[in-house]
């Protein structure tokens, strides 16, 4: 048995606002998802807006403090304390956002009719605390580890070419960004903005047009 205080786990920012506390991976819990997000101010996101398409998991969250709008395609549902929302469609574009400062929402997913497996994301949040801190060796150590296991996995190839690029291994970083731009086109506008990626532009093998 294993017990954890979520206002004990050291949050990481993620997506703009979006502040994760990693809940799954410190009580070893491998059947399901589950993760929490706080926001420390009103109007901070603590869901980041998505489907669930590309997992297939149903979601329930829970909201343990403070008070969140939930935006479930387009259709809006305050909700307060001890609510309780479930998306069982993964076709659902969700978002949350928090109406009280130390809003805290509890999510927990997993697929309906398969084995539940932890999510690629994971890997890249959890190395994100890293590269805040600067530490950008060991921020490229941990996605290294994660595309080893997933190496033609989009996000986890781009977060790659992140850390390379970081840390002056432009070649690398190079084939990494390419390869996750095949994949995943759309995010080629993202990378010709990514501030990572600055001392790449004027290489010849840079993947995006001007």
């Amino acid at each position: 048995m294993k017990i954890l205080r979520v206002d004990e786990v050291e949050g990481i920012p993620v997506f703009g606002t979006l502040l994760w506390k990693p809940v799954r991976r410190p009580l070893g819990v491998t059947a399901f998802g589950i993760n929490a997000y706080t926001a420390a101010n009103a109007g901070d996101d603590v869901v980041e807006e998505h489907t669930e398409e590309s997992l297939g998991h149903e979601e329930v969250y829970v909201v343990l403090s403070g008070r969140a709008t939930f935006t479930l395609d387009g259709e809006t549902l305050d909700a307060p304390a001890g609510t309780v929302v479930f998306v069982r469609d993964v076709t659902v574009k969700r978002h949350a956002r928090a109406e009280e400062p130390n809003t805290a929402v509890l999510a927990v997913g997993g697929p309906r009719d398969a084995v539940y497996e932890p999510s690629a994301w994971e890997d890249y949040f959890a190395a994100e605390r890293h590269r805040a801190a600067g530490d950008y060796d060991t921020y490229l150590l941990e996605l290294e580890e994660a595309a080893a296991k997933r190496p033609d996995h989009p996000a986890t190839l781009y977060n790659l070419a992140c850390a390379e690029a970081l840390v002056g291994r432009a070649e690398d970083a190079l084939t990494h960004l390419r390869r996750a731009l095949e994949l995943k086109p759309e995010w080629s506008e993202m990378a010709a903005k990514d501030d990572d990626f600055a001392s790449l532009r004027d290489d010849p093998g840079w993947p995006v047009s001007a």
